[in-house]
């Protein structure tokens, strides 16, 4: 892939001073001069932003099976757990917070070491309907669990999700978007970090109409330790965004986001068949995070024309004691020489082209430790390679 300068860093304010709140009438209607919205389509979130979306339906929200060690509860708005994770800080997750009906909660005991995933399916209110939805996933000390959170399905759904990790446990979880073609999904994952905690947090984007996932980390205490690993592949007409922020505030923590995304737009160049991907990478190191290790890597490999990927990545640090903190950021098309390469050996253009897209996501998926999950992705990618003929 070749290399290329990262979008423009776009100074912004302290992330950290984010404005917070439960209420939805606590934010303005979000304009698209700002930072935070200005490359969201609104015409595409129905509502979601502004209001005038009411809830219509429910996500149906089911979890296989309940190994030994793990509960899952589904409570009303006033349990007093909700929002422990972090509080909504913008309009639409303010929205989803103040109009679910019901959360799922799923806890990791205690020292309980769960050797099956943990399976969680969200499906759609359908097409045309209009659903808010909650769910805490809480891995209490020195317990360890892998979470598999697999949406799906259609219709418009505003959420929250919030991961809680106790001191010493160890929480990965994997976040599979793969909505109908008609869905628009806008989430927040707060993820909160205790004493010594580790924290594997994927984001694999392959459905929707528009899909727009804001993970936020906190840290609560030293020694936790996040990687954030992510994977998005837009087709003709999708917008896939994520934006993230890891706020270093505890010291002696580590943090690691790796994000690789693929494009292919609709050939005709007709502009409602563009493929579009915005990555966003925030990274905030405060006075009070002394021997903070962290760094962030985006990369985006174009397949077609109409395909646009905008990569912004933003570090800002407040303290020099640190081990070590830094980012890249590059978006290209295919590398001419690895094609050569292949080509050279008697592989086939077609073929070459496929080995550079699976060596280029391999990454991400090798991390993945649920074998029959990674097959199932690994599947998905070459579907979408089949669909754009590579």
């Amino acid at each position: 892939m070749t290399e290329t300068a990262s979008a423009a860093a776009t100074p912004v304010a302290n992330k950290g001073e984010l404005f917070t709140s439960y209420e939805v009438d606590a934010f303005e209607v979000p304009a698209q001069r700002e930072e935070a919205w200005r490359f969201t389509p609104f015409r595409r979130l129905r509502g979601l932003h502004d209001g005038t979306a009411p809830a219509t339906g429910r996500t149906g929200v089911s979890v296989a099976g309940e190994p030994e060690g793990v509960s899952v509860e589904t409570v009303g708005r006033t349990d007093e757990r909700l929002g422990a994770a972090g509080v909504p800080f913008d309009r639409v997750a303010a929205q989803a917070y103040s109009s679910f009906q019901e959360a799922t909660v799923i806890t990791v005991a205690a020292e309980a070491q769960v050797a099956d995933p943990v399976v969680v399916t969200v499906t759609g209110p359908g097409a045309g309907e209009v659903a808010y939805s909650h769910l805490q996933i809480r891995a209490e000390a020195f317990s360890k669990a892998v979470v598999v959170l697999d949406q799906r399905g259609g219709g418009t759904v505003g959420e929250n999700v919030e991961l809680i990790v106790g001191d010493s446990a160890h929480l990965t979880v994997v976040a599979v978007q793969e909505w109908d073609d008609d869905a628009v999904h806008v989430a927040t994952h707060h993820l909160s970090l205790g004493r010594d905690s580790v924290v594997r947090h994927f984001s694999i984007s392959l459905g929707g109409n528009l899909v727009r996932l804001s993970p936020h980390v906190q840290y609560t205490a030293p020694g936790g330790d996040a990687e954030l690993w992510g994977l998005y592949f837009a087709d003709a007409g999708q917008h896939l965004e994520q934006r993230l922020l890891v706020d270093h505030s505890a010291p002696h923590c580590r943090s690691r986001v790796v994000y690789k995304g693929a494009l292919q737009g609709d050939l005709s160049g007709d502009k409602r068949g563009e493929a579009h991907t915005v990555w966003i990478g925030d990274v905030l190191i405060r006075p009070t995070a002394d021997g903070t290790d962290t760094y962030e890597l985006n990369r985006n490999l174009v397949l077609t024309d109409n395909a646009r990927a905008d990569s912004v990545p933003n570090l800002e640090i407040e303290t020099g004691e640190i081990v070590g903190a830094g980012h890249a950021s590059a978006t290209g098309r295919f590398d001419d020489e690895q094609l050569f390469y292949l080509q050279a050996r008697g592989i086939p253009e077609d073929q070459a082209r496929r080995l550079v897209v699976r060596g280029f996501f391999g990454e991400v998926l090798a991390k993945i430790t649920v074998p029959e999950l990674r097959e199932r992705l690994e599947a998905a990618i070459e579907a979408e390679l089949e669909s754009a003929g590579a």
